[in-house]
């Protein structure tokens, strides 16, 4: 029983330490303007300063090179070459080269689509006139043998 009692006191003064711990930690946060309320620790409102410098933020424009104003004009920015400022914002330009770029892929899939439907068709014509690469490779084959057999009998 004096191990379990001696335990127990050794218990107790690691308690209080942690204790004035504790404490010490919230007398420091009151130092510091915080207040406990509830259980939680928040700061007094604070008024927002207002800046000593104020800065103009201007966007910044971009004289366009005429490859650029071809774009606004494809991207159905501006319907002529006339209407087109002398600058322009980085962003006008960026939305416009993305509609181009969106066009442009449109473009390429459908003729990618096309491609594949006239490849469809003319494998089909090629299917009625009996063409196939088997046999068109083996054509070929028997062609290239007759040559060498040829060519081996002239050099005989």
């Amino acid at each position: 029983m004096g191990t379990l009692r001696g335990l127990l006191l050794a218990a107790g003064n690691c308690f209080r330490s942690s204790e004035r711990d504790a404490f010490s930690f919230l007398r420091l946060a009151r130092n510091s303007d915080l207040k406990r309320i509830n259980g939680f620790c928040t700061k007094p409102q604070e008024s927002p300063k207002a800046p000593s410098h104020t800065y103009r933020h201007r966007v910044p424009l971009h004289k366009p090179t005429d490859w650029e104003r071809k774009i606004l004009i494809w991207s159905g920015r501006f319907k002529k070459e006339e209407e087109i400022p002398e600058t322009i914002s980085f962003e006008m330009l960026d939305a416009a080269k993305n509609k181009v770029r969106v066009k442009i892929s449109y473009v390429m899939m459908a003729l990618t689509v096309a491609g594949c439907i006239l490849m469809v068709i003319e494998g089909k014509k090629a299917a009625k006139r009996h063409e196939s690469l088997t046999s068109l490779n083996l054509e070929k084959k028997a062609r290239l043998r007759e040559e060498a057999a040829a060519m081996k009998a002239k050099t005989e």
